[in-house]
C-alpha cells in the first residue's frame, strides 16, 4: 500500500512540474517580435572599451557589428557623435543608427581568437581613443546548430519521470494482484 501512495505522489509531482512550464507571459512581457534566443546557448561575441569620458560596448553577429556608445559619467547614450573603427588592424565602415548607436559590417566573419578594436570617438569638442578586444571562440561562433534549448530538455526530463512513474505504478498494481491484494 506504501509503495502505491508513493507511487501516485511521484506522478502528480511530475504532472505539476511539466503543466508548470506553460504559463504564458503577462502584459508587457511578450518582447515583440524579437527573435528567440535558446537558453543556454552561447553568448555572441563583445567587446568592451572605455575611458574617463566614453564607453564602447560592440556585439557581433556574424559579419554584422553593433556599436552602442555611452557616457562614461552616466551612462546615457552620446547624440551626434563620430566614430571611427579599426577591427583587426583593418578601417571598417560606421554607419549611426540612433543616438549612440551604430552599425558596421566587417568583410568577412572573424576567425576565433581574440581581435583588436580601436574605435575614435569625436563628440562635439571631446576627442577620445577606445581600444578593446572582440573574443570570439570556435563555439560561441558557430552558433546552436543541433542543439535543443533548455525547454526540450526540461519537456524531455519530464516526459521521462511520468513515464517512469506510470511503469512504476502498473508495477505496483501487477504485484498486488498477483498477492491477492487491492492496489
Amino acid at each position: 500500500m506504501k509503495m502505491t501512495t508513493d507511487i501516485k505522489a511521484l506522478t502528480v509531482a511530475a504532472m505539476l512540474a511539466t503543466a508548470s512550464f506553460g504559463a504564458p507571459a503577462g502584459d508587457g512581457h511578450d518582447h515583440g517580435g524579437e527573435k528567440p534566443v535558446a537558453a543556454g546557448a552561447p553568448a555572441m561575441p563583445r567587446f568592451a572599451a572605455s575611458t574617463g569620458t566614453f564607453e564602447l560596448v560592440g556585439v557581433l553577429d556574424g559579419r554584422t557589428l553593433s556599436l552602442y556608445l555611452d557616457r562614461a559619467a552616466d551612462n546615457s547614450p552620446v547624440p551626434d557623435a563620430l566614430l571611427e573603427l579599426e577591427v583587426g588592424g583593418a578601417a571598417v565602415a560606421v554607419e549611426r543608427t540612433g543616438e549612440g548607436m551604430f552599425e558596421a559590417t566587417l568583410a568577412a566573419e572573424p576567425e576565433p581568437g581574440e581581435v583588436p578594436v580601436t574605435a575614435t570617438v569625436v563628440a562635439g569638442d571631446e576627442t577620445d581613443l577606445l581600444a578593446g578586444e572582440l573574443d570570439i571562440h570556435g563555439a560561441a561562433h558557430a552558433g546552436t546548430e543541433g542543439g535543443g534549448t533548455a525547454w526540450t530538455a526540461v519537456a524531455g526530463w519530464s516526459a521521462a519521470a511520468f513515464a517512469a512513474a506510470a511503469f512504476l505504478y502498473g508495477l505496483g498494481r501487477v504485484r498486488a494482484a498477483r498477492s491477492g491484494g487491492a492496489a
